[in-house]
């Protein structure tokens, strides 16, 4: 990555929080923050209602149901036939003294194997997916809410545009959640240094509502920023290029 289109794309992002878009937009994904920080017990004896808890919104469920995406709703039927098991993979993949990428690949295999269970048990639902497959994106929104200044929600094709734009000659071919962590956490260290820069993102948020502590959520929001393509961030050129 190349310090000089970081330092543009921070500008950029600077004055984006300062618009009323900034004020209105992304925020739902702060709120679920703070939800699961509030309500995550791993020793909840009714598990299955814990999980429940941990996922909500007050204005929107998209990052857990959509069309032909419902994470939440296939991993609540594996609590109910396996509760214990569900928290022992809950409790592995949230122990730090393990690599990241296997903790989320054992992540992924265990919910394939619950996946087969649950279809041996019901051979004629239509449900194929458990939604939690090696993209990792459900995987890295668990990590982002239980370690808030650790991790950031992951999107593949979002943070290879990221790299493109930041100027790196080495995008991953496939999914690379470690190398994803290290560079959350680059810029967020980045984003510290910005005079004011971290301050105007947490303006925007409700104390009373958000998850308004140290979060690389905030990295997500300008990872998401910059690389959505109505958002009005202006595009680096480099100098050669310039007029």
């Amino acid at each position: 990555m190349q310090l000089k289109r970081i330092q543009h794309y921070l500008a950029e992002y600077r004055r984006y929080l300062q618009s009323r878009d900034a004020r209105e937009q992304g925020l739902a994904i702060f709120e679920s923050q703070r939800i699961f920080q509030e309500n995550w017990d791993p020793e909840a004896e009714d598990f299955a209602a814990m999980y429940d808890a941990c996922l909500q919104n007050s204005t929107t469920r998209r990052l857990w149901k959509r069309h032909a995406y419902e994470p939440k709703r296939m991993m609540l039927e594996f609590i109910r036939m396996q509760p214990d098991f569900v928290r022992q993979m809950f409790l592995d993949l949230f122990n730090e003294e393990k690599s990241l990428e296997g903790r989320a690949s054992r992540f992924v295999y265990y919910c394939d194997m619950l996946l087969q269970e649950y279809r041996d048990k019901h051979p004629r639902s239509i449900d194929n997916n458990h939604y939690h497959d090696d993209d990792y994106q459900m995987v890295t929104l668990y990590l982002s809410f239980h370690y808030p200044e650790r991790y950031a929600y992951y999107q593949a094709g979002r943070f290879r545009q990221l790299l493109e734009q930041l100027g790196s000659t080495d995008l991953p071919a496939a999914n690379d959640v470690e190398r994803f962590a290290k560079v959350m956490q680059t810029l967020y260290k980045l984003m510290q240094k910005e005079d004011g820069l971290l301050e105007l993102h947490r303006a925007r948020l409700d104390e009373r509502r958000h998850y308004a502590e140290d979060s690389l959520l905030a990295v997500y929001d300008f990872y998401q920023t910059i690389t959505e393509p109505d958002s009005g961030i202006k595009t680096f050129v480099p100098e050669k290029g310039r007029r």
